[in-house]
């Protein structure tokens, strides 16, 4: 599978598995992911943005070469989970919140399982895309297309 396909994949599974995770995780805490007065839902979508992009920038290198390694996963994973962190900070401080409720509302995304969450997201969408790469499989087939062995 071509590198930019995988990435594809890999993209559009990170964002599904991130809005399902962080709804059921919302539903069984009986809270909300970003619970601070006067701080919409932005900050948590231009999260969810920067950490689909810091995935990008890990992956595309990867996804790449010839073997790709799994590692890579835990990377996209790290990289993920400090770009949503710090995207939400900073877009929360642009949109006129004050710092320390910004890095209040940071902290609590850190240490609940919003955070881990879009880390996890990752890394199974990272693995994804490297195994995708990495398989010699072809499109499936029907009997008759088979070539006669």
């Amino acid at each position: 599978m071509r590198p930019l396909v995988a990435l594809a994949f890999a993209l559009m599974g990170f964002v599904a598995l991130v809005v399902a995770g962080l709804g059921v995780a919302t539903l069984l805490t009986e809270s909300d992911v970003i619970a601070a007065p006067g701080l919409g839902p932005l900050p948590g979508v231009i999260g969810v943005i920067a950490a689909a992009a810091a995935m990008t920038g890990v992956l595309l290198p990867a996804l790449r070469a010839q073997h790709p390694s799994y590692l890579t996963a835990l990377w996209a994973a790290i990289g993920a989970y400090l770009a949503y962190l710090a995207a939400v900070w900073l877009s929360a401080v642009i949109g006129g919140v004050d710092a320390a409720v910004a890095g209040s509302v940071v902290a609590r995304l850190a240490l609940g399982p919003w955070a881990p969450i879009v880390a996890v997201a990752a890394a199974i969408c990272a693995w994804a895309a490297v195994a995708l790469r990495r398989t010699r499989a072809s499109r499936p087939r029907w009997p008759w297309e088979r070539h006669p062995t």
